[in-house]
């Protein structure tokens, strides 16, 4: 089973909206993202999101396209700051889950569960784009499988 990393799409600057929810360009390239995953036949059981509105929207976005059987889910725990190591405890394997979250701690968790360390950087997200990990049952550590991002070079 897979695990997919989104960190939000773009949001409003807080003197425009003190929530920050996403921006025309975040909406846009959120639809589109999800678009494209489902037309790849990705399938997730369910969508977890920070409490922050802008990931919230992402995922409900997200979730339009992809429909989770399991729908989508508010956590705690995934914060820009918060403990990967924490809540690299309690991803399970064998779920297909998306997590939609923020920098730092997205790119914190990938580096986490592939390294060990959240000081090794092994990807560069991009709002609104889809890291795709899974566990290698032979060396028992996760690999990045493929990635879906907005914008390439």
């Amino acid at each position: 089973m897979a695990l997919y990393l989104i960190q939000h799409g773009k949001s409003l600057p807080k003197d425009q909206d003190p929530d920050q929810g996403l921006s025309e360009e975040g909406i846009a390239e959120t639809e589109r993202i999800a678009n494209l995953a489902k037309d790849y036949g990705v399938t997730v059981s369910q969508i977890r999101h920070s409490v922050k509105t802008r990931a919230r929207q992402t995922a409900e976005i997200l979730a339009r396209e992809l429909r989770p059987q399991n729908d989508i889910q508010e956590v705690s725990g995934i914060k820009p700051m918060d403990d990967v190591a924490a809540y690299a405890a309690k991803i399970d394997p064998d779920e297909n889950v998306m997590l939609v979250g923020h920098l730092p701690f997205m790119e914190r968790i990938t580096s986490y569960l592939i390294t060990g360390s959240i000081d090794q950087a092994v990807f560069k997200f991009q709002n609104s784009g889809i890291v795709c990990l899974d566990k290698d049952p032979e060396k028992q550590g996760w690999v990045i499988l493929w990635a879906l991002m907005p914008n390439i070079g």
